[in-house]
C-alpha cells in the first residue's frame, strides 16, 4: 500500500543537485515521479550584444540520470518538466527557443495541424535527449478571455475545434518521440481572470457554454486516447458550486472519467498552488483530491508538505477500506502508463544529444515564429 501511494506523489524539489533524502525516497518508492524547473539547471550568464542564459546540458543528462530510479517492486521514476514553448520552457538555449502555441494562428489549415505534429515531434526529441519521459503539455484550453493572466498565448488557438485539432497534433509528435504528454487544465483555464498560482478563480458559464467550448478539446484528447490530464484549481459553479475541479468528484470523476470517458492518468495541478494552499493543509487536500478521482498528485515545492500528503494518504488507506482501493486503482494505472511508456521508448531509441538545438528545430522555430 505504501509504494501503491508512492505512485500518486510527483514531487519537486530545491537545486541542481540530487538531495541525499530525495534519493533514498525514490529508492524507496516514496515517489512515482520528479518534476524539473529552471531552479533545477545551471545556467550560465553569457555576455554579448544581448546577454543570454546558457543551460549545461551536461549537468542536467547527468542529473536525469540519477533520478532515473526505481522503486523496491521494479517501478520506474519518471521525470517531467513543462516545456509548451513561450514564456514556459524550462530548458533553454542552448536547447531550441520556441515561440508560443498560438503562432500556429499564422499557418492556415491543415498547414497548422501538420507544423503542430512537427513542433511537437522536435520539443519531444529535445527533451527525450536530456533523459526527459513526461512534457506537461499541451495546453487544451480555449483563449476566449483576453484578461486571462495566465493562459493568453500558451493556448493553440482561440475556438475549441482548432485547439483540438492542433494540441492533439502536438501530443502526437511527443509521442513519436517517446515522450509522454499530458493535455491541461480539465475542464479549462481559458476564461478565468485570475491566476491560480495565486488565488482560486471561478468561471461561471452554464452547462451548454462549457460543452461546446471549454469542454470540447478534452473530450477529443479523450477519445485519442492522451495518456494524461491534468485538472485545473478552477471552480465551475455549473458542475460543482463549492469546490474546484481538482477536489470535485462530479468533475473528476462524474464528468472526465465517467461521461467523458478519459481511461488515462488524472494528474492534480500542483497542490502547493495558493488557489488550494491557502485553504487546505497538504494532506487534506491529498485525500480529497484522491477521492474526487485524481490518479497523480502533483507536490512541486514544498518538501513538507510532499512528507505530509503520504502520511495522510497512508493514514485515510489504513482507516478506509474503499480509499484503499482507490489508491490501488490509481497506482495501477499509472504503473500501466509506465509499462506502456516503457514499450513505445524501446520502439523509439533516444536521439544523439545534437538535436538539441539542431538547425533544423531551429529552422522550424523560425517559420513557426513568422521568422521563415
Amino acid at each position: 500500500m505504501r509504494e501503491d501511494v508512492g505512485q500518486l506523489l510527483w514531487v519537486g524539489f530545491p537545486g541542481p543537485q540530487l538531495p541525499s533524502e530525495l534519493r533514498a525516497r525514490l529508492d524507496a518508492g516514496a515517489y512515482g515521479a520528479t518534476i524539473l524547473f529552471k531552479r533545477n539547471l545551471v545556467y550560465t550568464k553569457v555576455a554579448g550584444a544581448v546577454p543570454t542564459e546558457v543551460c549545461d546540458l551536461e549537468a542536467l543528462a547527468a542529473l536525469s540520470r540519477e533520478l532515473h530510479r526505481a522503486a523496491p517492486d521494479g517501478t520506474p521514476a519518471l521525470i517531467a518538466v513543462d516545456q509548451e514553448g513561450g514564456v514556459v520552457q524550462r530548458v533553454r538555449a542552448p536547447a531550441t527557443q520556441w515561440p508560443p502555441m498560438m503562432a500556429h494562428d499564422g499557418f492556415a489549415a491543415p498547414d497548422d495541424e501538420r507544423t503542430a505534429e512537427q513542433v511537437g515531434r522536435a520539443i519531444g526529441d529535445e527533451l527525450r535527449a536530456l533523459g526527459f519521459d513526461i512534457d506537461f503539455a499541451p495546453v487544451l484550453d480555449v483563449h476566449t478571455n483576453p484578461d486571462n493572466p495566465i493562459i493568453g498565448n500558451r493556448a493553440f488557438g482561440h475556438d475549441a475545434a482548432t485547439v483540438a485539432r492542433r494540441a492533439l497534433a502536438f501530443a502526437r509528435g511527443l509521442d513519436a518521440a517517446g515522450i509522454l504528454a499530458c493535455g491541461k487544465h480539465f475542464p479549462g483555464h481559458g476564461d478565468t481572470d485570475t491566476d491560480s498560482h495565486l488565488e482560486l478563480p471561478r468561471v461561471d458559464h452554464p452547462w451548454d457554454r462549457l460543452e461546446s467550448v471549454e469542454l470540447a478539446p478534452f473530450r477529443a484528447a479523450a477519445a485519442a486516447k492522451l495518456p494524461m490530464i491534468m485538472t485545473a484549481h478552477v471552480v465551475f459553479p455549473a458542475l460543482d458550486p463549492t469546490r474546484p475541479a481538482t477536489l470535485s468528484e462530479q468533475v473528476v470523476t462524474g464528468l472526465l472519467r465517467q461521461k467523458l470517458g478519459f481511461e488515462g492518468v488524472i494528474v492534480s495541478d500542483d497542490l502547493d498552488m495558493k488557489a488550494i494552499a491557502a485553504h487546505l493543509g497538504a494532506g487534506d487536500a491529498a485525500v480529497r483530491a484522491v477521492r474526487a478521482g485524481c490518479d497523480v498528485l502533483l507536490l512541486c515545492n514544498d518538501q513538507r508538505n510532499q512528507v505530509l500528503a503520504e502520511e495522510a494518504l497512508i493514514k485515510e488507506a489504513e482507516r478506509d477500506s474503499d480509499f484503499r482501493a482507490k489508491v490501488g486503482a490509481a497506482a495501477a494505472r499509472v504503473r500501466t502508463m509506465k509499462r506502456a511508456h516503457a514499450a513505445n521508448q524501446a520502439r523509439q531509441p533516444a536521439p544523439a544529444r545534437d538535436v538539441v538545438g539542431s538547425y533544423a528545430n531551429r529552422t522550424l522555430a523560425d517559420k513557426l515564429a513568422g521568422r521563415a
